[in-house]
């Protein structure tokens, strides 16, 4: 089975006009912000980064486009800054209302994550969940659940367990950290019979993704940029979540 690599970043990248600008940008030890004029992106910061971003101290006014299309480095910090300017311009609130508003799209707000809200769809399927997210507890309880991840816990798969797991699987949760360190469009095409969710604050809302085998979308978007800025300025990892930020799904229609 080949899979290309590119196509993915590629469309990203391009949907970023060239009149985008980046007004601020901080690397904390959890997560990476970038601001732009329509909104605040965020990307998990990598543990192994390979250095600091190239430039760093004067990325503040650069073009969002040419940022964005470091996602494609293999230096993972310079990847999440990528994803980061990514996400600044595609989770941006009012871009996000406008296009996920439309008929062909089914929408949730309502501040629950993505797990909470398919645990009534998973309920006796085979899971599979990249990523050891928080919280997936309840969600183990109801269904038959694979956790896949780079540094396993106890009771984890490691991540190449994915050529097998995967192509079993009914439904696969996908975090947005895949897109910094390229396993993404693997993960897909092993996931093309599943019902794909990919979750997480890395995650673009970019109705682009639905072409690619995602069938749900499930990020953040960052409403009040003050408090979030700080959280991620001081080093925090969690507390995002309470502080001016919405958890949103997005679902194509059928059909």
């Amino acid at each position: 089975m080949q899979t290309q690599v590119w196509p993915i970043y590629n469309d990203l990248c391009r949907g970023i006009p060239g009149t985008a600008k980046a007004e601020a940008f901080v690397a904390g030890l959890h997560w990476f912000a970038l601001r732009s004029a329509d909104g605040l992106g965020m990307a998990m910061a990598p543990t192994e980064s390979g250095g600091a971003p190239a430039g760093a101290g004067s990325l503040a006014g650069s073009a969002l486009g040419e940022l964005a299309e470091r996602s494609r480095s293999w230096n993972f910090a310079e990847a999440a800054l990528g994803m980061a300017a990514i996400n600044a311009y595609y989770n941006a609130p009012s871009r996000v209302a406008a296009w996920s508003g439309g008929g062909g799209y089914e929408a949730h707000s309502d501040g629950c994550n993505a797990f909470e809200t398919m645990l009534p769809r998973v309920a006796g399927k085979r899971v599979a969940v990249i990523g050891h997210f928080r919280g997936l507890e309840k969600m183990a309880e109801v269904c038959e659940l694979t956790i896949l991840e780079r540094r396993p816990q106890p009771g984890d798969l490691p991540d190449p367990a994915c050529e097998a797991v995967l192509p079993e699987s009914d439904f696969v949760f996908i975090t947005g950290v895949t897109l910094i360190n390229k396993t993404l469009p693997r993960l897909l095409a092993l996931s093309r019979d599943a019902f794909v969710v990919m979750a997480g604050p890395t995650v673009p809302l970019a109705p682009v993704l639905f072409d690619y085998g995602v069938d749900m979308l499930a990020g953040l978007v960052v409403e009040d940029i003050a408090p979030v800025w700080q959280i991620v300025q001081e080093g925090g990892q969690h507390a995002f979540f309470d502080h001016g930020t919405r958890m949103v799904q997005i679902e194509r229609r059928k059909g």
